[in-house]
């Protein structure tokens, strides 16, 4: 693959954008009303002066780079902050999290096409990339236009390595684009460096150095309220196949604890319907925040399918499972309940995240479970160990501390790319 073919491929794609677009709107996928903007035409004017773009895959690298968006605007207030993502999801989240100055758009398809329309619209005076996603239409017409760019808490995990060692001319022409690397650990540099980047730093990972997630105070009291003195454990951002799993260990441990109530954050929202119903198969009783379905004495499982609110509910459990982890999907992110003090759990499948993991063993800061028998008999443990839930969950805490001042390195980095007071012409 060069990147010559990419393009005459998706050129020949023409025909498939829009039915593609259209079934993942019917699929919830898609916005409907801003389905335009995955063609490249604008949902708003762009803001006078100069302008960063930013773009990440999903939530996990929106939420990543919220304190990197605060630190530039403090520093530079003149310049203005284009975030894209790709999902409905993120797109929710970042309209009440953004600060002034910056704004959501969705990205563009990777249609040549539709890249034209959105880089001629927007004009970014400067572009970076979070962590791994690289469309290469899009990441080679921005370069092709003078636009400096660099690839920021850059990640590459062992098989996105070996699948881009398959295709050497397209990765190599896509990390010729970037004026740096700032990758998140020494083994994600190793990978880049390997792959053709030229210059690549170990700034740390903004992950690293992240505020904690959020929470109404008058809606966590009135759900602590609510829930009373149960036990009760939390397993958040589940993935398919997980649920089934989290219920059936719900049973075990309810065994010995009757008033046990498990809590659920899928990772997308959208699934709570599908997760709640595989939930009740097992023949416990559910209630569906989204729903509006009250969490009383005879709940067993919630499922908090709402957005947004993953700050909320890991300040009402102090036991954590991390999700995506219990199915080959690789994890999702421990930090943000560590940074909550929660005690974690996690099952073996934690790849996307291997250098914070080996941070949280070194710290004796995670329990690793290897099935669900292993699961239910950790959650016992811990249930009738509660001063260990606090020496877990206080050890997770300093680990998920520890990363203060990447955000500056990588902002001193960024403000190297960006121009004077005035937009680039």
């Amino acid at each position: 693959m060069t990147p010559g073919l990419y393009r005459l491929l998706t050129w020949l794609a023409t025909p498939l954008v829009r039915p593609l677009l259209e079934g993942r709107r019917r699929r919830g996928k898609e916005d409907a009303a801003r389905i335009g903007e995955r063609l490249g035409h604008a949902g708003r004017p762009r803001p006078a002066g100069v302008l960063l773009w930013l773009h990440g895959a999903s939530v996990g690298e929106a939420l990543s780079v919220l304190g990197l968006i605060r630190t530039l605007r403090a520093a530079r207030p003149e310049v203005q902050i284009l975030l894209t993502t790709g999902t409905v999801t993120s797109a929710a989240l970042m309209a009440s999290r953004l600060p002034a100055g910056a704004f959501h758009q969705f990205v563009p398809v990777d249609h040549p096409r539709a890249v034209a329309r959105f880089l001629d619209h927007w004009r970014p005076d400067a572009a970076l990339w979070i962590e791994s996603e690289l469309w290469p239409n899009l990441v080679l017409e921005t370069a092709r236009r003078g636009i400096p760019m660099a690839l920021v808490n850059g990640r590459m995990s062992g098989a996105s390595f070996k699948g881009w060692q398959k295709r050497p001319r397209l990765i190599r022409a896509l990390l010729g684009c970037f004026r740096f690397v700032a990758a998140q650990s020494a083994r994600d540099g190793e990978y880049f460096t390997a792959l053709g980047a030229r210059d690549v730093r170990l700034l740390g990972n903004l992950k690293l150095d992240a505020p904690a997630l959020p929470a109404d105070v008058a809606t966590t009291a009135q759900l602590a309220a609510a829930l009373g003195e149960r036990p009760r454990w939390l397993a958040v951002s589940t993935h398919r196949g997980e649920e089934a799993v989290i219920a059936a260990v719900h049973r075990r441990v309810a065994e010995h604890y009757p008033d046990l109530i498990t809590l659920i954050v899928p990772r997308h929202p959208e699934r709570g319907e599908e997760a709640a119903r595989e939930v009740a198969a097992l023949g416990l009783r559910v209630a569906r925040r989204q729903a509006g379905d009250a969490l009383g004495p005879a709940t067993e499982v919630h499922v908090a399918d709402t957005l947004g609110e993953l700050g909320l509910f890991c300040r009402l459990s102090p036991i954590v499972l991390i999700g995506g982890s219990l199915v080959p999907h690789g994890g999702q992110n421990p930090l943000e309940p560590a940074r909550l003090g929660c005690a974690l759990l996690t099952g073996p499948h934690m790849g996307n995240f291997a250098e914070v993991m080996d941070l949280l063993r070194q710290g004796g800061a995670v329990t690793e479970v290897g099935d669900e028998a292993a699961l239910a008999a950790t959650l016992l443990r811990l249930l009738a160990a509660p001063d260990e839930v606090l020496r877990l969950g206080e050890a997770a805490r300093q680990i998920a501390e520890a990363g203060e001042g990447v955000v500056a390195r990588v902002a001193d980095a960024v403000q190297a790319l960006l121009p004077g007071n005035h937009a680039r012409p």
